[in-house]
């Protein structure tokens, strides 16, 4: 399995225990993080390796990469596996998994690329490298299939592990914040581009909103890794200002929060199944930023908003993306209840959707695919 960054780790090792379950003695091992490895997993390299994001941000860092992948993609052919699953990563892991589909080995790739949002292009080498694609989405099997790619819906492992009623006040209790208090959750991403690009900006909208409102309480829960990166930004982008940093928790602190501001990504669905109202927010290189835009055929980013069609929360994107227009926007669901109360209920609407038993489902696809 190769696995990147801490949103990876997490789909990854929600999968990866229904594996175990029905195969206890499985070996597993490639690139993953602590969650994965919490089940056994034999990380060779850590998931964090491959948490970058961007195409200026990628060029930095390709010669490492491409070096990581050789030596896995040799490692592998040497002792072949029964099988390769590739979480999500795609520009990582579709040419890896094409080099050891030629090889003979089966390869599944769980969570599909969003061909229906942007680089459709990128079906061919689906076609080339993947044997069979597991789907978060109950639309993407048909259109997979559009194109003769084998795919199977296994719902949303995140809508299995996130409950239907949010624990709110054990969570409050977890994270010691009382019943009364208005709580942000600020969470900027856990690719340390996104902390560069992202988190200062999300703590100056938190100092705006202390100014205006001294009670909030802000809560930051912090990626593997990312502690050294997180705390000189405090005094630097809000002082004075009581952050909690938080270690990991992000589900805590969205089970905790009143709103929440958020990088664009995993977590905002995360966030939605939490049914909490949020505020969307993304920054990159400029001209990461410039091809991505070309890209994409969808006129949402977040992917609640791209699940239900419609702006249901603010999407804030580069130049927008300002201190003062978050603290509005986040003041904006704050001050209004009634819409937070309809937005919840949009969102357990699609909360269902998404919930399959995914572990199940998953490893089901697996051993038919292994059968084969």
């Amino acid at each position: 399995m190769v696995a990147g960054e801490a949103s990876g780790d997490l789909l990854a090792s929600l999968v990866l225990a229904g594996l175990k379950r029905r195969w206890p003695a499985l070996a597993v091992h490639g690139i993953g993080g602590p969650k994965m490895s919490a089940l056994g997993f034999d990380a060779w390299w850590p998931s964090d390796k491959l948490a970058v994001r961007g195409y200026a941000e990628v060029l930095r860092h390709y010669p490492e990469l491409l070096g990581i992948r050789n030596r896995l993609a040799e490692r592998l052919l040497q002792d072949p596996p029964d099988a390769f699953i590739g979480v999500d990563a795609p520009d990582f892991n579709l040419d890896l998994e094409a080099r050891l589909k030629a090889s003979g080995i089966r390869t599944i790739h769980f969570i599909g690329p969003s061909i229906w949002a942007w680089r459709g292009e990128r079906i061919e080498k689906i076609k080339r490298a993947v044997d069979h694609v597991l789907c978060i989405f109950p639309f993407e099997p048909a259109l997979y299939a559009q194109h003769g790619v084998a795919a199977t819906y296994v719902g949303h492992p995140l809508a299995d592990a996130i409950p239907l009623e949010v624990p709110r006040q054990a969570s409050r209790q977890m994270l010691n914040l009382q019943d009364t208090d208005t709580v942000v959750a600020l969470l900027p991403g856990s690719r340390r581009s996104e902390i560069q690009y992202i988190a200062p900006t999300l703590l100056e909208a938190a100092a705006l909103m202390k100014r205006r409102r001294p009670a909030l309480r802000f809560v930051l829960p912090v990626a593997p890794g990312l502690y050294p990166l997180i705390e000189p930004l405090l005094p630097r982008h809000a002082p004075g200002v009581d952050v909690q940093l938080i270690d990991g928790q992000s589900h805590q602190a969205l089970a905790a929060c009143d709103v929440t501001l958020i990088a664009s990504g995993t977590a905002t669905l995360e966030a939605a199944l939490f049914k909490r109202p949020m505020v969307i927010a993304y920054k990159m290189h400029w001209l990461s930023a410039q091809i991505m835009k070309r890209m994409n055929y969808q006129p949402w980013v977040g992917l609640p908003n791209i699940l239900l069609e419609d702006f249901a929360v603010p999407e804030l994107l580069q130049a927008a993306a300002t201190p003062d227009r978050l603290a509005d926007a986040a003041f904006a669901w704050l001050d209004d209840p009634a819409a937070c109360a309809r937005l919840a209920t949009r969102f357990e609407a699609l909360h269902h959707t998404l919930r399959r038993d995914t572990a199940q489902a998953a490893t089901d696809a697996i051993e038919n695919i292994l059968a084969r």
